[in-house]
């Protein structure tokens, strides 16, 4: 007896959730747990708060929180730092062990010194990135990270529609998790620690 042509697409997707599944719980992390991540988000080139070049292996040693925002960002960006801070709270000591970097979405208004006093008022550890206006969109693609400019009431009114979630790296550099917006402090730095204790 044939089975229903439509039934069979299915199956293979069906088995690779359920695979997917089976992986992420037995990985134990509050984050999603990425495996093996392909060709995205290895690597940037970008310039710091304080006019330095940087990229992901200057990190090296450290579990790393990436995420992509702009300073005039009303909640997410924001709550997400103090989130963030609180971590670094949790973890005390554990926290020298821990980087996290914010990437700007609005290079054109986020100006380095902007993004120094903005990140350092949540921790002086914290680090404001960006690129140029001309390379942020290819920025955004590479990292599967999406946003869009919403006009507002005059040209430098506008507001960014963005991705809600964060990047965590292992300290040897390897993408592990994404962490979404309903995790609490606690939750991450459970996730951290787990990172940090597999060097």
């Amino acid at each position: 007896m044939r089975r229903p042509p439509a039934i069979l697409p299915i199956l293979p997707i069906l088995l690779a959730a359920l695979l997917f599944a089976t992986g992420a719980a037995a990985a134990g992390f509050n984050g999603t747990s990425l495996g093996a991540t392909g060709g995205y988000a290895r690597d940037f080139a970008l310039t710091d708060h304080d006019g330095r070049s940087r990229r992901l292996a200057d990190f090296r040693g450290k579990a790393v929180l990436l995420f992509f925002g702009y300073l005039q960002c009303p909640n997410y960006c924001p709550t997400t730092l103090a989130r963030l801070a609180e971590v670094m709270q949790l973890l005390g000591k554990e926290g020298q062990g821990v980087q996290v970097l914010f990437v700007s979405l609005d290079p054109e208004r986020d100006t380095p010194s902007a993004l120094k006093d903005y990140v350092s008022n949540f921790h002086p550890t914290f680090l404001g990135l960006y690129a140029t206006p001309q390379a942020t969109p290819q920025l955004a693609l590479d990292f599967r990270v999406y946003y869009r400019k919403v006009p507002g009431n005059s040209p430098d009114g506008y507001h960014i529609d963005h991705a809600v979630f964060i990047y965590a790296y292992d300290p040897a550099g390897h993408l592990r998790l994404r962490l979404s917006d309903s995790l609490s402090a606690a939750e991450i730095t459970a996730d951290l620690r787990r990172l940090l204790t597999a060097r």
